[in-house]
């Protein structure tokens, strides 16, 4: 377990693809930065170790979907070096973070409910849209892998 004063975010993540069987990507337009799109995305608290879990949190936590079923673990992480806007949040001297790839396919689109404090609007996109309209460049690959082995890309 690692251990850190509560007041820091924990440089650890994990990313979420969320996506329906008709190919139908879900993305959500951040409160804090208006032009940038992405999957659910959400860090690990000091003392969580197991990362399907804190997805399977996020994913409820910031739309409101709640599923047990179509999970997969990438068993990938990359990490990205933290905007300067959002380094406060983290222990002085930390600009890397290592974010955990998951995925979620779900049978058809579901009501998402926002947390207004994370996301102002989302969307459900076909692959193509919601590859142009991402932001990141990790979350970006994400969906250019999942759609490359589903045929879309």
């Amino acid at each position: 377990m690692v251990l850190a004063p509560v007041s820091f975010k924990r440089p650890e993540s994990v990313l979420v693809v969320i996506f329906t069987a008709a190919n139908e990507v879900l993305l959500l337009r951040r409160a804090d930065h208006d032009a940038f799109w992405q999957s659910v995305t959400g860090s690990l608290e000091w003392h969580e170790e197991d990362l399907l879990a804190v997805a399977r949190r996020e994913l409820a936590e910031e739309t409101g979907i709640a599923v047990s079923a179509g999970w997969r673990d990438w068993e990938v992480s990359h990490q990205y070096e933290i905007f300067p806007q959002w380094r406060h949040k983290y222990r002085p001297g930390t600009e890397r973070n290592t974010e955990h790839v998951f995925s979620v396919e779900l049978a058809a689109r579901v009501p998402v409910t926002l947390q207004p404090s994370e996301h102002q609007e989302y969307v459900w996109l076909d692959w193509s849209k919601a590859l142009s309209r991402v932001t990141s460049a990790t979350n970006r690959w994400a969906l250019a892998t999942l759609g490359r082995e589903r045929g879309v890309v």
